[in-house]
């Protein structure tokens, strides 16, 4: 039996736009049998999504996006982790996305200041979008600069201008380990430093990525996103093949 799936979403818990309950009535109308909430860096919104997916009759995977630090070839790379069938109530890394908050928090204060003084003017209301919102991310400065009426050429560079602290992949994998979940790395078509490498470069520097991970606790591959055409996945799922890992398949939605 074939299911219609999608394990990577985000809801406005984290820098998408719908809340949880939209977001699952939104994929049962369209059929889907299984679905992941995975809000980067927090899980406020997982007991909503679960119980509407109850009440629906469509089942919701606990899940969750770290943004991560990885050391290769003497650079850092910011790798995504997905992880799945967490324990939302564990305190380990409830404690830990507590630090990662306010991490996120002094960036984006910073962000604000690095904006102000290039003549963006920006206060920090103006980049939430709901009542009672905490998580802020890049996206919310976009929609928010976009609302201002503003044009900054490459916009996405530019906010990548103020980086935060981020989390080992190492320890990110130990935490949802800890919460009886699962790890899968992350659309790695999208993979900053590493997709601009020439073609056979990246397959190379991404095989010895997923031999490392591998070896450290990770348990499946991003095969099916928008990042990747249809070559890019089948090289993924060879290299899923390869490496014993569990082939993924998510949109990475973030709202209409």
């Amino acid at each position: 039996m074939s299911y219609k799936v999608d394990y990577h979403m985000h809801s406005y818990y984290s820098d998408g736009t719908m809340k949880p309950t939209d977001l699952v009535r939104m994929y049962k109308e369209k059929e889907y049998d299984i679905i992941a909430l995975t809000d980067h860096d927090g899980v406020d919104g997982i007991s909503e999504a679960v119980i509407a997916g109850e009440a629906l009759k469509i089942k919701v995977i606990p899940g969750i996006e770290f943004s991560t630090g990885y050391d290769f070839d003497e650079r850092e790379l910011e790798l995504h982790l997905l992880g799945y069938h967490i324990d939302i109530e564990n305190q380990p890394l409830r404690e830990r996305l507590k630090e990662i908050r306010k991490d996120r928090d002094v960036r984006n204060e910073k962000l604000l200041a690095y904006l102000n003084g290039l003549g963006y003017e920006l206060t920090r209301e103006d980049l939430l979008q709901r009542p009672g919102q905490t998580y802020v991310g890049k996206p919310n400065f976009a929609r928010a600069i976009a609302r201002k009426g503003y044009e900054i050429e490459n916009l996405w560079e530019v906010l990548d201008t103020v980086k935060k602290d981020k989390i080992s992949i190492f320890k990110a994998m130990e935490l949802i380990k800890g919460a009886g979940g699962m790890s899968v790395l992350a659309h790695p078509m999208k993979t900053k430093k590493l997709a601009e490498l020439r073609s056979d470069a990246f397959w190379d520097a991404l095989e010895r990525i997923l031999r490392d991970l591998k070896k450290h606790g990770l348990k499946g591959l991003e095969c099916f996103h928008p990042s990747a055409t249809e070559e890019d996945s089948l090289r993924l799922v060879n290299l899923a093949g390869k490496y014993h890992l569990h082939i993924t398949e998510g949109s990475d939605f973030h709202g209409e």
